[in-house]
């Protein structure tokens, strides 16, 4: 009887092999002073910043990219989807004023393609890059049999450190205080399902289409936009300005995660004139007949992070958003009451 290989059972090790060789220059393009070690250990090895902290608390974070990740297969664009991963990670912990200091991902795959696998790092690595953390680990599974010939996914996990008596978790938030928007890049990483849905299925649209009220983009380069990071500009916020909490528009919107931040008793009353919804969001609307309410639940609508302040901070926090390069504005107030409630001003 002839010897059966582990290649004969459909994995790859030299594949893997090569494709870590191929990472190795994105993977320590991201490192920080304090990573100790090389690409290839059996783990990560990094040190706390030397920034005096009295209590220093690690505040970690892991999502994935969702089915967004089934529109790059399709388009074989895989070079965003990384930033996607690192972003849903590092903005959450961002929310409790966290400055993300490592990433580790996982990618699965059906097939290895060395030049794939390194396309989808280099995406990652350039998360890391915009957040300003180490990409200090990671792992690929091929796994013939459990996915599919071209499908994989890809998750990963955040750790960032902030000071105990710097944690920002919203129970200091008071009536009157101000709600400050900063603007979404697009659909970011939440909705995917019903986006394929109503894009391809409803619409019969064809992800190299180009639909001139949305943008001069193909849908491809549009739907897989990545996700905005927001690690910059908040980091140069929070010793500036008393911001009393923070919100990670994802899935469920404006609508589920916004109240996730306030106190008991509050609620956040958000002025929908305070700016235009991006084309995207009502083509999507349109297409599926969506209600206001699954809309605004479903998607981010145009914002992507919310910033809690007192109103006396607001405008100059406002304009300091604005100088960073954010779009931003005031995106309401915060009043008594449960939830969200949305106002027409």
């Amino acid at each position: 009887m002839n010897s059966i290989t582990y290649r004969a059972a459909g994995v790859d090790v030299d594949a893997g092999n090569r494709a870590v060789e191929l990472m190795k220059r994105s993977i320590r393009s991201t490192f920080r002073p304090e990573v100790l070690g090389d690409v290839g250990g059996f783990g990560g090895l990094i040190t706390l910043p030397q920034k005096g902290y009295k209590q220093p608390v690690l505040v970690a974070g892991t999502d994935g990219v969702g089915t967004k990740i089934m529109l790059a297969i399709m388009a074989d664009k895989h070079n965003t989807v990384g930033i996607d991963c690192v972003a849903m990670c590092v903005n959450d912990i961002l929310v409790q004023g966290a400055e993300p200091l490592f990433f580790l991902d996982y990618i699965a795959c059906g097939k290895l393609i060395p030049e794939k696998i390194a396309a989808l790092v280099e995406g990652v690595a350039e998360g890391c890059r915009q957040a300003g953390c180490a990409l200090i680990g990671g792992e690929t599974a091929e796994m013939p049999g459990m996915y599919g010939e071209n499908d994989y996914d890809l998750a990963g996990f955040a750790v960032g450190v902030v000071d105990r008596e710097a944690v920002i978790d919203g129970s200091t938030i008071r009536q009157g205080d101000v709600l400050i928007a900063l603007a979404s890049s697009g659909l970011h990483s939440n909705g995917f399902s019903l986006v394929r849905k109503l894009i391809l299925e409803v619409a019969g649209h064809q992800l190299s289409d180009r639909v001139p009220e949305l943008s001069e983009q193909t849908l491809a380069e549009l739907l897989l936009t990545p996700t905005r990071i927001y690690v910059p500009t908040v980091l140069q916020l929070l010793p500036r300005f008393t911001i009393r909490g923070m919100a990670h528009i994802t899935g469920g919107g404006i609508t589920e995660n916004v109240p996730r931040v306030l106190p008991a008793g509050y609620a956040a009353a958000v002025d929908l004139n305070s700016w235009q919804v991006p084309p995207i969001f009502r083509y999507l609307e349109r297409l599926g007949n969506l209600a206001p309410e699954e809309s605004y639940r479903t998607f981010n609508m145009g914002v992507g992070f919310v910033l809690v302040v007192p109103q006396e901070e607001a405008d100059a926090c406002l304009a300091a958003a604005q100088s960073l390069g954010e779009q931003a504005w005031i995106l309401g107030e915060v009043v008594a009451g449960n939830g969200v409630i949305y106002r027409a001003s």
